[in-house]
């Protein structure tokens, strides 16, 4: 008796596993047709889109003691000329401050200038310096 229970599992277990439903996952099936997505897009000549010159300002700056960061960028765009700067404090105390400019396709011309000056700092890093031999070397 136990033998047909057994076997009579067996085959619900296999009859089960063949079913549709237990196959994993499928991706869901879409129905798209082109020509009814085309058609549902107005025509590219019923309405016309003139891209317009850009034009923004925007500025922002960081200024967090706890992290000593500190910088900031400003920019303006009219067309194709854009003037900006921005500055960044450097790890020696300097800040480094840029100011660009771009006419047309002149590409950005930048002038670079530091204020401040640089403090040298006391490193926890070892000056020693290290010998490695190789197999073949002895000490």
């Amino acid at each position: 008796m136990n033998a047909k229970i057994a076997i009579l599992l067996a085959l619900v277990a296999v009859a089960v596993a063949d079913s549709d439903e237990f196959r994993g996952y499928r991706a869901p099936q879409r129905k798209f047709s082109l020509l009814s997505h085309l058609a549902a897009c107005p025509a590219a000549s019923e309405e016309s889109y003139e891209s317009s010159e850009a034009q923004y300002n925007f500025q922002w700056a960081v200024d967090h003691d706890p992290s000593s960061n500190e910088y900031g960028h400003q920019e303006a765009r009219d067309g194709d000329n854009t003037k900006g700067s921005y500055y960044v404090e450097l790890p020696d105390g300097r800040v480094q401050n840029v100011a660009y400019y771009v006419n047309g396709d002149s590409g950005y011309i930048a002038d670079v200038t530091y204020t401040g000056s640089a403090e040298s700092f006391e490193s926890d890093e070892s000056n020693e310096s290290f010998r490695y031999y190789g197999s073949n070397e002895s000490k």
